[in-house]
């Protein structure tokens, strides 16, 4: 074998022993590479598993959040509603039973003083001669007390308790009722009896005990037939009240009336009929209105009650939005974990590569250069 044939041969095998040289720190390098992306591969698969744990841990959190804000704001509406209401109610029931205190003691000031008044009735004779006059100025004094006392639209003149007959009574107070039920009234009727009056006041003057009890007789028939007739022509339930108001426009009259032993009380059980003075009437008028009042509170609180219940609406709105919320993380869940197997199988399938179908001399130039750069 010749010198020149023994140095190719030896710089073949020197060829030979650098390309696999070459090749094996290029599978040295695959595989640092392999072992590399699957550092990372598993490094981004935990931050995303812990993302996914402090996600899901802000989002109960806010949920929580939420739910406990909403609920505090709820309970603190209802204690408003319900702290106004209240003291809303007191303040007009306690403003209401004054007044109604405030007029029983003018009441019982008035009845002190019933004799200075019985002194100065005596001019009612020439005054009220007419049975007319009379009648027109109770019921003037009637309008006047209605209008002064009770709210606008509560009560109506010449009202007709039953539409099937003409008879009409000279006023209707309309009672307090809730909504949807229908509206009931109380009659209230004027009465003047001068006559039997002057009668009393003339035998009480001149002394003459036989002729004041018979005019004080003459009174108390005059009394309970005027009591039965209002309970006849104008009580008539449902459309009025069980009772009626036969109103004295002189409190002289009624003083002499409350001084007939048991006659209110006879007629107020037998006839259903309240008898009322100048003085009295107010207050019962009075313990109307606070009845209005407190019908009109129980709208206000029928109409928070319905804000209350959209609010309800609006919560379940709420949970079913939070409820949305919670499967869509869910769905963000289920997405990471689908990523995390895909990522493990690019892992395996880059760990199965054993070798490069190409050229060497394609691709050896790049890795040389891809490792001088390294």
């Amino acid at each position: 074998m010749g010198a020149a044939e023994q140095q190719a041969q030896t710089s073949r095998a020197q060829a030979l022993h650098e390309t696999l040289a070459f090749i094996t720190r290029l599978t040295d390098s695959q595989t640092q590479l392999a072992d590399r992306m699957s550092r990372d591969l598993t490094g981004v698969s935990v931050a995303l598993r812990e993302e996914q744990e402090k996600l899901r841990t802000r989002v109960e959190q806010q949920l929580d959040i939420i739910r406990s804000s909403n609920e505090k704001k709820l309970d603190d509406m209802r204690a408003a509603v319900d702290e106004k209401l209240q003291s809303a109610l007191e303040q007009k029931i306690g403003d209401s039973f004054k007044r109604v205190a405030e007029q029983f003691a003018q009441v019982q000031q008035a009845i002190g003083q019933v004799q200075n008044v019985a002194t100065q009735v005596g001019d009612l004779k020439r005054l009220f001669a007419n049975v007319k006059s009379r009648g027109g100025w109770g019921e003037q004094q009637i309008r006047q007390t209605l209008e002064d006392t009770l709210p606008p639209g509560t009560f109506e003149p010449n009202f007709r308790p039953d539409p099937a007959t003409n008879e009409a009574v000279e006023f209707a107070v309309r009672m307090p009722v809730r909504d949807g039920e229908t509206s009931v009234y109380l009659p209230i009727d004027a009465k003047f009896p001068t006559e039997d009056y002057d009668r009393l006041l003339l035998a009480a003057e001149a002394g003459d005990r036989e002729a004041e009890a018979q005019a004080m007789a003459g009174l108390t028939t005059r009394i309970r037939n005027e009591a039965k007739k209002i309970a006849q022509k104008y009580i008539r339930p449902p459309r009025t009240t069980d009772i009626a108001i036969l109103y004295l426009p002189s409190e002289g009259l009624f003083a002499e009336v409350a001084r007939i032993p048991g006659l209110i009380e006879q007629v107020q059980r037998e006839q259903r009929v309240l008898i009322q003075s100048p003085s009295l009437l107010p207050a019962l008028l009075h313990t109307i209105r606070v009845g209005h009042f407190t019908v009109q509170l129980e709208r206000k609180a029928g109409e928070i009650g319905k804000i209350l219940g959209a609010v309800k609406g609006e919560w379940t709105k709420l949970g079913e939005t939070m409820e949305s919320l919670a499967k869509r993380a869910d769905l963000l869940t289920k997405g990471i974990e689908s990523t995390q197997t895909r990522v493990r199988a690019v892992g395996r399938t880059l760990r199965s590569i054993d070798a490069i179908e190409a050229e060497p001399g394609a691709i050896l130039p790049e890795l040389a250069v891809d490792e001088a750069e390294s």
